[in-house]
This record gives structure tokens, sequence and C-alpha cells, in this order.
């Protein structure tokens, strides 16, 4: 696995910075992907939404994933929790693999802690960036 780069715009950045403030001694502060989520924004590289890479998971972006040891292929949103709608397929970015996908381009493959382990999966397209489709206030 490669180490990443995480894109973001100051306008996201601002969003999730106010979300895992609120989150305080919550009981997610027991998940690692949320201390990595923390990290990641702090070194991020904070940029104009018209400067992001076009193939790059932001916020709202539509992926497909490839679940690697069994295949299953999978749309996602990834979304603010207010807006998380499993059965819609919005997941949260404060999901385990919503902390995991951001900031991965398409064609990365990436490890996804789950209850059993750790899941391989690709980012196999990205069928939606709001900032490539010049929606930047999303």
């Amino acid at each position: 696995m490669r180490e990443r780069i995480i894109y973001i715009t100051q306008f996201d950045l601002e969003r999730l910075e106010g979300i895992l403030a609120a989150l305080g001694e919550a009981d997610y502060r027991d998940r690692q992907d949320i201390e990595e989520l923390e990290a990641e924004l702090e070194e991020g590289n904070v940029v104009d939404s018209k400067d992001v890479p076009p193939n790059v998971v932001t916020m709202n972006s539509k992926v497909r994933l490839v679940d690697l040891d069994n295949d299953k292929v999978m749309e996602y949103t990834l979304v603010f929790p207010k807006d998380a709608d499993i059965k819609a397929g919005k997941l949260s970015v404060l999901s385990p693999i919503g902390t995991a996908i951001l900031g991965y381009a398409e064609g990365d493959m990436l490890q996804w802690r789950v209850p059993g382990g750790i899941r391989e999966i690709k980012i196999e397209k990205i069928l939606y960036q709001p900032e490539a489709a010049g929606d930047y206030h999303l």
C-alpha cells in the first residue's frame, strides 16, 4: 500500500474538523480509523476546489469499489454523517470504509479494517466527483 496525500478543500476540511471536534471523547475515539482521519486532515494538502485532481475520492464523490477478497462490487457516495443512508448507498465518512477511501484515487488498492480482520479493496472507478463536475459546495 502506498502512502497517500489527502487532497481536501478548505470547505470540506472545516466541516470535517467541526464534526470531529463535536465527537469529543465519544466512543469514536477508540477507533483507529477516526484517529487516522484526524492525522490525515492535519497533514493533508488543502487545495482550492478547482485544483482537486479529478480521480481522487472527495466528499460527496460516488465510487465503485471492489472487495478483492470476494470480488464483490459496491457503489457508494461518500457523505457527511447527517446524510448517511446505507440503503441508499450513502456512506458516512466516519464509517470505517468511509475513512479508508477518502483521499484515495481511482485504481488504488487499500486495506479496510472490519470486525473480523482486514479486507482489501480497490477503488475501481470514480463515477462522480463534485469538484470535477463544478459542484463546489455540496
